[in-house]
């Protein structure tokens, strides 16, 4: 498993509340489950105490991607930093469950926990992929979708870094809208050139001439 996959952890987590419209998908032990995937075992710590705990390292990654977003390097940075503190991982060489032809394993770089709670196990491989991803990547790949109110993470790792929204379906509501306000704009300019321009024509009785009758 390449290092680069645990940065998915962080989005996962972020992107289970929407702020601005009121929803938060973790409310309980079972959504703290899910998010950690095909790994079963870890999620099995799970208990109802770490609904409390994983909401809280939540915000502070979001906090990170704020950061990010407005451009904040060094907070980015420093924010990071503090979780990986709190939170510390362990390297290993693993070569479980993949194998190559001849059968031997794949060897590749893991990262082992030893938690003292699913928060703990989840919080450690989140701000190690986070930052694995940082240094490979830089501070402004990781962003916050523009298309409002949405504001979910993303990590961006388009070629031009010009990633700024978290979906397609994002991406598409967010040129419809763009869209929809040119057109408005054009109506408005359209109407008000209309007007300005029936306004400077000369009304029948100014503009017409009343025949001279003198000196007939």
């Amino acid at each position: 498993m390449e290092l680069a996959y645990y940065s998915d952890y962080a989005v996962r987590l972020v992107n289970t509340e929407e702020p601005a419209r009121g929803k938060d998908a973790l409310t309980s032990v079972e959504a703290v489950r899910d998010l950690f995937g095909p790994s079963r075992s870890a999620a099995r710590r799970a208990t109802d105490a770490d609904v409390t705990r994983f909401r809280s390292v939540r915000a502070r990654l979001r906090a990170v991607f704020e950061a990010a977003d407005t451009g904040e390097e060094r907070l980015a940075v420093d924010l990071l930093n503090s979780l990986l503190l709190e939170f510390p991982v362990s390297p290993q060489v693993s070569g479980h469950d993949f194998r190559d032809d001849d059968g031997r394993p794949l060897w590749h770089m893991h990262l082992a926990d030893h938690p003292s709670n699913a928060t703990a196990g989840y919080a450690a491989i989140a701000a190690m992929g986070l930052a694995f991803h940082l240094t490979e990547y830089g501070v402004d790949r990781l962003g916050l979708c523009e298309a409002a109110p949405c504001r979910n993470a993303y990590l961006d790792t388009s070629t031009n870094r010009s990633r700024r929204y978290c979906s397609d379906r994002c991406a598409t509501r967010a040129n419809v809208a763009a869209y929809r306000a040119r057109k408005r704009l054009e109506a408005d300019r359209s109407e008000r050139t209309g007007l300005a321009a029936d306004s400077a024509q000369p009304s029948s009785a100014q503009g017409e001439r009343r025949p001279d009758l003198r000196g007939r």
